[in-house]
C-alpha cells in the first residue's frame, strides 16, 4: 500500500523565546514492512542538524531555531510504501540489545491488578508468541478505548483501574503485563490509515512491540486488536511515550505553550 503523509505540529508561545531546541524522531526507517519514496521535515528559519541513527534503529535529528520564537511550525510530508508483514518487525537494523526492554518506567510500572492479569495470562500455559497475543487481547478487554478520559501522563495502572483509554494506554498498559512475565516489551509511536467506516481512532497512533524468540520484535495493537499490517507507518521506539516521542525540546526563556497537532494519512494510487 502507497500512503501519503501530512503532519503539521505548531507551537505557539506567550512571550518570544530567545531559542528553541528540539530532537525530532519524524522520519521513518526502512524495512521489511515499509520503503520511504519521499519524506521531508521542514521548520521555517531553522537550522537542521544532520540525522543520525541510535541504537533503537531510528533517526534521530536536531532542530535549533533562533529567536524571538512566538510560533514554531513544523511541517512532516512523505509517501511511503507499505507492506503486511503480520506484525513482525523485518529488516530493521538497531544495535540495543532486546533484554534493555526489561526495565519498566514511571508509566509503565504494573500495580497488583495489572501484574496479577498478566499472571492469569502466564497460568494459561502459553508462551512465545501466544502469551503475547493473550496478553495483548487481555489488555484489549481490560481497557476500551475512549478518547478524553486520560490525560499525557497517564499510567497504564491508572488507565487499567479506569477501564478506559486511547491507544497510549493500551500500549503502556500492555508493556507493562509483558514485563511482568519477563517479557521484553517497548513502546512504538507512528500513524495509522483508517478507511474503516466509523473508526475513532487516530492517525497519530502508538502500539507496543513484544521481543518474541525465534520471531523477533512483534507489534501488537491492543486499542484495535490487531497486529500492525500495511496500514501503519512506524517513526520510532522506546520505553514509553515520553521516550518514543516524535518531538521532544526545551525552549530558553518562561513562557506558555500551546501546541496543536494536525495528522491526515491518505492511501494513494502506486
Amino acid at each position: 500500500m502507497r500512503l501519503q503523509l501530512s503532519h503539521k505540529t505548531t507551537y505557539r508561545y506567550d512571550r518570544p523565546l530567545r531559542s528553541v531546541v528540539q530532537s525530532h524522531r519524524l522520519t521513518p526507517a526502512n524495512s521489511a514492512g515499509q520503503t520511504i519514496v519521499s519524506w521531508n521535515v521542514f521548520v521555517e528559519n531553522a537550522f537542521m542538524g544532520t540525522p543520525f541513527v541510535d541504537g533503537a534503529g531510528d533517526t534521530v535529528t536536531t532542530m535549533t531555531k533562533r529567536g524571538p520564537v512566538s510560533e514554531l511550525l513544523i511541517e512532516v510530508t512523505g509517501t511511503i510504501d507499505t507492506r503486511d508483514t503480520t506484525g513482525v518487525l523485518k529488516g530493521h537494523k538497531e544495535s540495543v540489545p532486546p533484554m534493555a526492554y526489561l526495565r519498566s518506567s514511571s508509566a509503565t510500572e504494573a500495580d497488583v491488578a495489572l501484574t496479577e492479569l498478566a499472571r492469569e495470562v502466564a497460568a494459561k500455559g502459553k508462551s512465545g508468541l501466544g502469551q503475547a497475543h493473550l496478553l495483548s487481547r487481555a489488555i484489549s478487554d481490560a481497557i476500551v478505548y475512549r478518547p478524553g478520559v486520560t490525560a499525557e501522563h497517564t499510567t497504564a495502572a491508572e488507565a487499567l483501574s479506569l477501564g478506559e483509554g486511547v491507544c497510549q494506554d493500551h500500549a503502556h498498559a500492555l508493556i507493562a503485563a509483558a514485563l511482568v512475565v519477563e517479557m521484553p516489551a517497548r513502546y512504538v509511536s507512528g500513524y495509522l490509515f483508517s478507511d474503516a467506516e466509523g473508526q475513532a481512532h487516530e492517525a497519530s497512533h502508538a502500539w507496543a512491540e513484544i521481543w518474541i524468540d525465534g520471531l523477533g520484535w512483534v507489534g501488537f495493537d491492543a486499542a484495535n486488536r490487531c497486529c500492525p499490517d500495511e496500514r501503519y507507518i512506524r517513526l520510532g521506539s522506546g520505553y514509553d511515550a515520553v521516550d518514543a516521542a516524535p518531538i521532544r525540546g526545551i525552549g530558553e526563556g518562561l513562557a506558555a505553550e500551546l501546541m496543536d497537532v494536525s495528522v491526515a494519512v491518505q492511501s494513494v494510487q502506486q
